[in-house]
Parts: C-alpha cells; sequence; structure tokens
C-alpha cells in the first residue's frame, strides 16, 4: 500500500508546484525583455506595417468607395534568425488587420508553396465523383487571382558590446508586390535593437 501511495502524493505535489509557478500575463502591462524575437515584437512590427500600408495612396482601390478591395497573396517570408520562428506570426497579423479594414482580401488558393488551403481545388475534382450533386461543384474559371503579393524576411545579427553586454539586432522587412507589372508598391523596415548580458542566449 505504501507503495503506491507515495508515488501518488509526489506526482500531486509536483503538479501543484508547476501551477504555482505560472501566470497570465496582460499584454498591455508586460514590461518584461527577451533577448529573442517575442509576442511583443511581431505585434509592433505588424502595427507598424499596417498603419504605413493603411497611408500609402498607392494602395486605394479606385472603387474603394463601392467596397472594392484589392486581392493579396502571401509569398515567401524568410526566417533569417537563429530562433525557430513560424512566419505566421507575423503574416497572420497583418492579414488580419487589413481584411478588417476593408482595404485587402487574402486569398488562400495561391501561395509561394502551393495553396495554403488546397480544398479550392480539390472541391472542383469532385465533379467526377458519383456521390456528388453535380450542380453543387464549384465551377472552373470563378477563383480570383491575386493583385498583390506579401512578401519578407526577418534577419538577425549579433554583436558584442563589451565583455559582458552583447547586441541582438533584428530587421522585420516586408514588401508588396503589384503583380501587374511587379513593381514594389510600398516596402517596409522596422529595427528592433535589444542589449543584455553576454550569458542570455538569443534562441
Amino acid at each position: 500500500m505504501k507503495s503506491t501511495i507515495f508515488p501518488a502524493i509526489l506526482l500531486l505535489a509536483t503538479l501543484s508546484g508547476c501551477a504555482t509557478t505560472a501566470h497570465y500575463v496582460n499584454p498591455d502591462q508586460d514590461q518584461t525583455v527577451v533577448m529573442g524575437l517575442d509576442y511583443k515584437d511581431f505585434e509592433n512590427a505588424a502595427g507598424q506595417a499596417i498603419d504605413e500600408m493603411m497611408a500609402s495612396p498607392l494602395l486605394v482601390h479606385p472603387q474603394a468607395s463601392q467596397g472594392g478591395r484589392y486581392v493579396m497573396a502571401v509569398s515567401t517570408m524568410i526566417n533569417d534568425t537563429t530562433q525557430r520562428i513560424d512566419t505566421d506570426q507575423l503574416t497572420k497579423k497583418i492579414r488580419v488587420r487589413l481584411l478588417q479594414s476593408g482595404k485587402f482580401i487574402t486569398t488562400t488558393a495561391f501561395g509561394a508553396n502551393g495553396p495554403e488551403d488546397a480544398m479550392t481545388q480539390q472541391v472542383r475534382q469532385l465533379s467526377k465523383s458519383s456521390l456528388v450533386k453535380r450542380s453543387s461543384v464549384k465551377k472552373n474559371g470563378t477563383v480570383i487571382a491575386p493583385d498583390y503579393s506579401l512578401s519578407g524576411k526577418i534577419i538577425q545579427r549579433n554583436n558584442r558590446v563589451d565583455r559582458r553586454t552583447q547586441q541582438a539586432d533584428y530587421y522585420f522587412q516586408l514588401t508588396l508586390t503589384n503583380l501587374e507589372n511587379g513593381l514594389a508598391y510600398w516596402e517596409g523596415e522596422y529595427p528592433i535593437i535589444k542589449r543584455g548580458d553576454n550569458r542570455t542566449v538569443t534562441w
């Protein structure tokens, strides 16, 4: 009996101990700074990019007063840092805010590495299925091609300031390309500089 009770008590103590070390963070009051990139950095970079896009006269749809919106595809977003970053942390924030603004809508049928959502293509193959009502199958020639492509790069450069201090330079670089002519209609670069103890890692 003792041999089974003791491990159970130990497990409960461990779990309760873990629970007391965690707490929720209020983003509006969070002043913690880490050497690596965190949610505040992505929020700040995305916020600056969106504000600039919204203010650009080149990105005003000619039929904006009638609800006209440009269609944007997400292209390559390169992670040139020492950290394992999901670049959707940046692009998703931009996409959501642009959609809410009414200026852009994002296509998931096209992307640099194939469609984000392959279902647009797959449902059209159902016309060959005997189980599916043919009139309900989505037709070819109805998918909207993108007007703009969002691409970018996240760069990290580490430098030693002195024997005790290191500096991590991060750059969020973004480009919005007009796919009609291949010209960059908007570009933005957002540096984030952090300094800390040499013993602090950035990944």
